[in-house]
């Protein structure tokens, strides 16, 4: 695989890139606090499996930049979704499959919703779809969603300023089971929390996600396109952990009414918030059989 950099309207974004070069493209987007490392151990069986996988930072993270000072440093999800379709225009993809976890399941789900004609499949980890307004969640998720309340205070904004890869550490250590990664995997990751805009994007995502935080008019089309949408048309699987302890298991039951095309939902049991990094097996396998059955 290779690292490279890729030019569109907002961003300089980086992104790994591999397999045949011939083959069906599969966006993988990584969520937070991570990065696009988490897709290296999965991609190399979609690449056996014929697929050409592209896995950018988003928008924060690791190399990407804005190439502009005046560009709001939004951290909605129809801002970082309209970073994957440029992204998609800027190398030539007509259609994609994406494959999202956390952030980028929530970016999966919308680009779902919103540009089915651009997807061939969605699949979306450690997250489920529910259209309209997010709603505000119970008390059990609530308690669990601790970290998204902390940063909306300005106390919470300058302990992630100040310490964010220690704030990032915690979500690693309490969101799944113990014992799925070492000190040198973190650091290596949280080099990518070094960014000059991570801090920013982290805060206004979890803030405008309450409407605690104002939204960015450029993409206002977008997010009301998504807030509209009442179905899912296009192919979608959903992987949970049935250990994650940030998203409750629980709240991605049900959901398949939702989904006008084929819906599918596997639990793996033992597994957290992660499962790219703590099942990649399982994870890889249970993509590769989504994308060519579909």
């Amino acid at each position: 695989m290779n690292s490279d950099v890729c030019e569109t309207p907002a961003l300089r974004m980086g992104f790994i890139a591999g397999g045949p070069a011939d083959g069906v493209p599969v966006l993988l987007l990584h969520g937070w606090p991570d990065d696009a490392s988490t897709w290296d151990a999965i991609a190399p069986a979609l690449h056996a499996a014929g697929f050409r996988t592209i896995a950018p930072w988003l928008r924060g993270f690791g190399p990407t930049r804005f190439r502009s000072g005046t560009t709001m440093r939004s951290g909605e999800i129809a801002a970082m979704a309209q970073d994957v379709l440029d992204l998609a225009d800027a190398l030539g993809l007509d259609r994609f499959a994406v494959v999202g976890h956390d952030w980028g399941a929530r970016i999966a789900y919308l680009l779902a919703a919103t540009h089915p004609q651009r997807l061939t499949h969605c699949a979306a980890l450690s997250l489920g779809w529910s259209p309209g307004k997010l709603a505000t969640p119970g008390f059990e998720q609530a308690r669990a969603f601790w970290y998204q309340w902390f940063l909306a205070t300005d106390r919470g904004a300058e302990a992630l300023r100040t310490q964010g890869k220690a704030f990032a550490r915690q979500m690693w250590d309490t969101w799944s089971p113990t014992g799925w990664f070492d000190d040198a995997t973190f650091a290596a990751v949280a080099r990518s929390f070094e960014n000059p805009d991570w801090a920013d994007i982290t805060l206004h995502s979890y803030r405008v996600r309450w409407e605690g935080a104002a939204k960015d008019p450029a993409h206002a089309a977008l997010s009301n396109q998504a807030l509209q949408a009442r179905q899912i048309l296009v192919p979608t699987l959903t992987i949970q952990g049935g250990d994650d302890r940030c998203i409750l298991p629980f709240t991605s039951e049900g959901k398949e009414a939702h989904f006008g095309a084929s819906y599918e939902r596997h639990v793996l049991d033992g597994v957290g918030h992660f499962p790219t990094r703590e099942a990649p097996q399982r994870v890889g396998e249970q993509l590769c059989m989504f994308l060519m059955r579909n």
